[in-house]
């Protein structure tokens, strides 16, 4: 090849790699999965990303249409639930449980976790709720009040002291019991029928639904879902709201992509998807 053809080519080569331009890169850390565009819509991820999510057992059935909505709306991303009782969840995260996004059915035990150390920003409240008290469809204990759950013999199925709907249920016996036509000592008698701690709210509704007790305080959300109890109304004076809260564990890999999922959560089309399952917004 002559000097002068290859001075010829290189020169061709330079003027080529001029007009391409510069090559974008994009390491796996880079990678923005189903995050909201300058449009506010979701854009595709850069590669599949798993999320995984440990969610309180209340929330179970509307997950399932929370993470088809989604999986849709954020192409690439992969939800993954875990549901157990909220403490139990958290406890295992600060242990070091491989989870992105915490969804707990309290604000209690995402604050723990942002206080601890172990959450990536703040919690987002993003759902609300409220408590009934639910018995076999059968009712065999003939309950038509609240009041009913303080009379000898009745078998009260509850949850563990850490579980969030315990908490939420003592304060709605609380109320109760300082409501004009219970009777005296309704709370010790409340607490003296129950006769079964179970590990999480869908345990209780299923002992429910299977005769082993006559009544429980749960989250309304759980009483509608099931075919297989009636609900006892809670007088609105004596009900308690329920707020649910999320976070993103400090721990995530896919930080970027749990933070776009809790934010479309609590946003209008996360608020739609599960206000279908009977949530209401966070109050």
């Amino acid at each position: 090849m002559s000097v002068r053809l290859a001075a010829a080519l290189l020169v061709t080569v330079t003027i080529i790699g001029a007009c391409a331009g510069p090559v974008a890169t994009r390491s796996a850390g880079q990678a923005t999965a189903g995050g909201p565009s300058s449009t506010g819509t979701l854009t595709p991820s850069a590669q599949a990303v798993e999320l995984t999510v440990y969610a309180a057992a209340s929330l179970k059935g509307a997950l399932d249409a929370v993470t088809a909505a989604y999986e849709t709306a954020a192409p690439g991303v992969t939800l993954t639930v875990a549901t157990d009782a909220s403490s139990t969840l958290r406890t295992q995260i600060e242990q070091g449980a491989p989870a992105d996004v915490f969804l707990s059915a309290d604000q209690t035990n995402p604050k723990t976790l942002v206080e601890g150390g172990f959450a990536d920003g703040a919690a987002v409240d993003f759902a609300g709720n409220t408590l009934t008290v639910i018995v076999p469809a059968a009712n065999p204990a003939g309950i038509s009040s609240p009041a009913d759950l303080a009379g000898s013999g009745v078998k009260i199925i509850a949850t563990g002291s850490d579980v969030p709907i315990a908490g939420y249920a003592a304060q709605v016996v609380a109320n109760l019991a300082g409501t004009g036509g219970y009777p005296v000592g309704f709370a010790a008698a409340y607490a003296a029928n129950v006769v079964s701690r179970e590990d999480n709210v869908k345990a209780v509704v299923a002992k429910i639904e299977l005769g082993e007790g006559d009544a429980a305080i749960v989250y309304l959300t759980d009483a509608t879902a099931s075919a297989k109890v009636k609900v006892v109304d809670i007088p609105a004076e004596a009900n308690v709201p329920v707020t649910y809260a999320g976070v993103v564990v400090r721990a995530s890999r896919n930080a970027a992509a749990a933070r776009a999922f809790l934010s479309w959560l609590a946003g209008p089309d996360g608020q739609a998807v599960l206000g279908g399952s009977g949530f209401l917004p966070p109050s």
